[in-house]
């Protein structure tokens, strides 16, 4: 049983609208004008959701929920927020302080009992799984009454709508096992319902059974050309009709869901941001009118402070904006892996060829020119937001084939293990001896792979130097700009090259461990730094005493990288430091600190993958190799390497070169760090 919802809001005429919206949903729902009314509801039982408005006469709203977030179950409780308050710092402080959504007044009815489904959905019992639930969508009661009991007698769940549009919602929200639609509705007919259906990924693998009163041989071909599984014509005895639904729900099988994608049906929000009050407004009208909720941001730096805090479905960004203009602000979104996904749509007044390639080479997923053709931007929309849903759809098909290869793989591997149990060392020595001459060969051709690819790309860079330097007179800014993108480009590409070669090597030669003074290797690393950089003011900390049994020349190319990357991302520091140490633990640590750029935890799982950046490369160079190469070398030591950071406040890269022992090793095979706070603690004092 699905807890209440519980709406507190000091409108009358709100309250009465929130009550019919929520139970005309499915949703049982209770009302309380006041803070004081709803704590006494609130301490009497257990809500699902609770639909709170920010300003009540007794306190704000946002004291409320403060109060149930530090409540023992307060965890489980959604929250919606509702305002008439348009600023963007509004709903910041909102879903800062623990808010699961946000809506502002007036509010759309359908999204609203969208997103409120949603969100009590999300804590709810569902149905057991040997009941299966049909959507019956008919606008004759009548009809649609007989039809229900029927199911219902046949021992399914059934959900109803009495139109198209409404049936594509409730959909989204309950997945049933199939649906029934009726041939003729108000607005879309029961035909293009069943082609919405189809085009979205959530919801297309749904059997969807046709009824049509006509007698027409032809309206069961028109039903399966438009897609549906089975078709009835209504004057058919019901029994005949439930036969068929059972057959075709038994035909259907079982569809693989897809987990973390929403229904193109269900409730979406999109960011309009533009200095223009006026053609914000025109947006805003245009696509609440198709069910969006639509946020409003008056300049790129509010658009970045409200998407720190809150996902959206599509960002509509004005190309010229005071302050941050909407290039810069499609970049600092595409710099950030968990935004970099959202589509957005580029818009500008001025109709210019290079203002469009400046905009989509700022990342924009689509550019148009803004005018009074609203149709077409709600168009835009919802064909960006349907290519997004189609790429997470492949997204995940791809992660359960590779699933299923490795578990497939595995099972190969288990079975030639069986196998050659058997005189092993023999075999493992002729396995051995082949692995040893394929990667002789895979060396070979990398190096020759090297070699092929550095001399076109030579020829790419020195023609395009040449053709700067000797027709350069005859080309416009635009052509030069091309050229010199050119170049940078396959100047990269050698870099890569030169570092792929450098990792490769890594895992080849063979592994010379003897005492070795790291700090004469560090302090060597720093002086060549200082002569390559003479500029550059940096406090460097080096411990005495940092000595190990490890390769030299492998622990040469660690710190370079690590003390390296630490001078790199604190460039755009006053006062830098780096301070490479020691913790005496076990075993011992040796850490790498900066009071640079830093990272976001979050992602710190990315760091060691080869052309993983959690920077664009923009702000600092680099081709994603280095920690990557340092990681391969510390596990060839039998060491481990990790890291933490904070946005803005630097980065620390702590690494052991030997296996430690006792709780350290507990820690190990449990998966996390040996003593990290304490290491952390003791590093900082």
């Amino acid at each position: 049983m699905t807890a209440p919802v519980l709406i507190v809001d000091d409108s009358v005429t709100v309250r009465m609208n929130l009550l019919e919206l929520l139970n005309g949903a499915g949703l049982e729902a209770i009302a309380c004008a006041s803070l004081a009314e709803a704590r006494r509801a609130l301490a009497e039982q257990t809500f699902a959701l609770v639909v709170l408005d920010v300003l009540l006469p007794d306190g704000d709203g946002i004291e409320l929920l403060q109060e149930i977030r530090a409540m023992p179950c307060g965890g489980k409780v959604a929250v919606m927020m509702l305002s008439s308050e348009t600023e963007v710092r509004d709903r910041v402080r909102g879903l800062t302080t623990g808010a699961d959504e946000y809506v502002g007044k007036p509010y759309d009815p359908t999204y609203l009992a969208g997103r409120a489904r949603e969100l009590v959905g999300r804590g709810s019992d569902q149905p057991s799984p040997s009941q299966e639930t049909i959507l019956l969508i008919d606008d004759s009661v009548t009809f649609r009454n007989e039809l229900k009991s029927a199911l219902e007698q046949a021992s399914y769940r059934v959900v109803v709508a009495g139109s198209g549009e409404e049936g594509l919602r409730v959909a989204a929200d309950s997945r049933p096992s199939g649906i029934v639609v009726d041939g003729v509705l108000p607005g879309i007919d029961g035909a293009t319902f069943i082609r919405r259906i189809r085009l979205d990924a959530v919801l297309r693998a749904l059997p969807c059974f046709l009824l049509t009163g006509s007698e027409d041989r032809s309206a069961e071909v028109r039903a399966l050309d438009a897609g549906a599984d089975a078709f009835a014509v209504k004057d058919d005895n019901i029994g005949v009709i439930l036969a068929r639904i059972g057959a075709m729900l038994r035909s259907a099988g079982d569809r693989p869901a897809l987990g973390g994608t929403t229904s193109l049906q269900g409730p979406k929000k999109v960011l309009a941001v533009d200095d223009s009050e006026t053609y914000l407004q025109q947006l805003a009208a245009a696509l609440s009118s198709e069910g969006y909720e639509v946020i409003l941001a008056r300049s790129g730096e509010e658009a970045l402070e409200l998407l720190a805090v809150q996902q959206v479905d599509c960002v509509l960004l004005d190309l010229i904006m005071p302050g941050i203009g909407g290039r810069e602000a499609c970049l600092r979104v595409k710099s950030v892996p968990a935004l970099r996904d959202i589509p957005i749509i580029m818009l500008t007044a001025v109709e210019d060829r290079e203002a469009m390639i400046a905009g989509l080479g700022a990342g924009a997923d689509d550019y148009m020119a803004k005018s009074s053709d609203l149709d077409l931007v709600r168009a835009r929309v919802l064909a960006q937001i349907r290519r997004k849903q189609f790429e997470d759809e492949h997204r995940a098909v791809r992660e359960r084939l590779l699933r299923a290869e490795y578990e497939a793989n595995e099972a190969r591997t288990a079975l030639e293990i069986a196998k050659v149990r058997a005189a092993l060392t023999e075999q493992l020595e002729l396995k051995n001896a082949e692995l040893e001459i394929k990667n002789d060969e895979l060396e070979s051709f990398s190096y020759s792979v090297a070699h092929d690819l550095r001399a076109p790309l030579r020829s790419i860079d020195g023609f395009s130097l040449a053709l700067l330097e000797d027709c350069g007179d005859k080309l416009d800014a635009m052509g030069k700009g091309y050229l010199n993108y050119v170049r940078q480009s396959t100047q990269h590409m050698a870099r890569l090259i030169d570092d792929l070669l450098a990792l490769s090597r890594v895992t080849r030669s063979a592994l010379e461990r003897s005492e070795t003074d790291l700090g004469a290797i560090a302090r060597g690393v720093v002086a060549r730094l200082t002569t390559a950089f003479p500029d550059r003011k940096i406090d460097v900390l080096l411990a005495d005493g940092i000595v190990a049994d490890c390769d030299c020349r492998l622990l040469t190319v660690v710190l370079e990288n690590l003390i390296g990357n630490a001078w790199k991302f604190t460039g755009k520091r006053d006062r830098a430091r780096i301070e490479i140490g020691t913790i005496e633990t076990i075993p011992r640590t040796i850490f790498v600190r900066d009071n640079g750029a830093g990272f976001d935890m979050t992602y710190a799982s990315k760091l060691f993958g080869v052309f993983q950046r959690l920077h664009s490369i923009s702000e600092f160079e680099g081709t994603g190799i280095g920690l990557a190469t340092v990681q391969r070398i510390i596990r060839r030591h039998g060491g481990r390497i990790w890291a933490e950071g904070h946005v803005g406040r630097g980065a620390t890269f702590y690494f052991t070169l030997e296996a430690g022992s006792g709780a350290a090793v507990v820690a190990g095979m449990l998966g996390s760090e040996p003593s990290l706070s304490t290491i952390a603690k003791e590093s900082a004092a």
